[in-house]
């Protein structure tokens, strides 16, 4: 596979200039994009996919999943940091080797910085998404050097593709789920690292069969959350006690192609969506917004083009207020891209 060699840092404005508008996107909202950017010029691997980012004291870490391709043994968790306006190059901090002979690929890593403590990063090792098992690393120093991984409790595998969410008490939920015994979702909770308790599978996967939640903060403590289906819909589901137990899942309006969303609270109070806005094609990638978790508004394009991937978003809410999404970009790349918020 020929891999693509833009320049560091290169500008890319021309995202939403040069494809055509989506139901509902207005040019008012184009000024919100304040920059969109490669993370890197090259790699020492031909494909890469599901991004995360985190906010540090220091900066911006991303990180991706990179090898030959998706499973193969050579598949590890890769970071870069932007503490300086521009994007590290691309290291490798965890991969599958089990021993001289013995390595797995390594899956879906989840970067989140806690309000007090090290930065977190989760991922999954293992031949298969319906055999894997769940990993954790902590980084002291906003992701330059990182502790020796270890493996997570039996039945917990950590936020499975989104990023997790600090309670008010300090406890950090985590939105999961499995594809063993058809896909469900469940909750995941600790207050230590080291605790850990689950609420089980929330769904019927013979009904809605649904992976990869993203979760969103409501009024009077309600949560909602959202994810993948194979329903062509994207799923909601509701609790009112902090995200120990759920309610009956139902599906959205808004389409899905079988891929990966995230969705952010932001400071205003406003929700904001990243997904493919499709119910056959990872493309388009457009921002939706709303005020009540119900009614979504789509306010952006962000790719759209034909027989094309642009993929697996996460997206964070900055200490500034702006915010950042990184997506796989045709597997061959990740993009970061910045967008202000007051302006949708």
């Amino acid at each position: 596979m020929r891999v693509l060699r833009p320049r560091i840092g290169s500008l890319l404005l021309v995202v939403l200039t040069a494809t055509p508008m989506a139901r509902g996107v207005t040019d008012e909202n184009r000024s919100a994009l304040l920059k969109s950017e490669f993370i890197f010029e090259s790699a020492p691997f031909p494909e890469c996919h599901a991004s995360t980012i985190a906010e540090t004291k220091t900066g911006l870490v991303a990180g991706w999943f990179g090898g030959t391709h998706e499973r193969h043994p050579d598949v590890g968790i890769w970071i870069s940091r932007n503490t300086t306006g521009t994007w590290s190059i691309p290291v490798e901090v965890a991969n599958g080797v089990q021993s001289p002979t013995n390595r797995f690929p390594c899956w879906n890593p989840v970067l989140f910085q806690r309000r007090n403590g090290p930065l977190l990063l989760f991922y999954k090792v293992g031949p298969s998404p319906s055999a894997w098992w769940g990993m954790l690393t902590t980084s002291a120093d906003a992701g330059n050097t990182w502790s020796k991984a270890r493996r997570l409790p039996d039945g917990i595998l950590g936020p499975i593709k989104d990023k997790p969410v600090e309670l008010a008490d300090g406890t950090l939920l985590c939105p999961s789920s499995t594809e063993d015994h058809g896909w469900r979702i469940h909750f995941e909770r600790t207050s230590d690292l080291e605790t850990w308790a689950s609420t089980g599978p929330i769904n019927d996967p013979t009904q809605i069969a649904a992976i990869q939640p993203t979760i969103l903060f409501h009024d009077g403590g309600r949560l909602q959350a959202l994810g993948r289906t194979r329903q062509q819909r994207i799923f909601e589901i509701w609790s009112e006690d902090g995200g120990k137990t759920w309610g009956k899942m139902s599906l959205t309006e808004l389409p899905n192609p079988n891929s990966g969303i995230d969705a952010v609270t932001l400071k205003d109070g406003r929700l904001l969506l990243v997904y493919n806005d499709s119910t056959n094609s990872r493309t388009p990638l457009n921002v939706a917004v709303s005020i009540d978790g119900k009614k979504w508004h789509r306010v952006l394009v962000l790719e759209n083009e034909p027989k094309s991937q642009f993929s697996y978003p996460a997206v964070i809410q900055a200490s500034d207020g702006l915010v950042h999404i990184t997506y796989t970009w045709k597997r061959l790349r990740i993009r970061h891209t910045t967008l202000d918020p007051k302006k949708l």
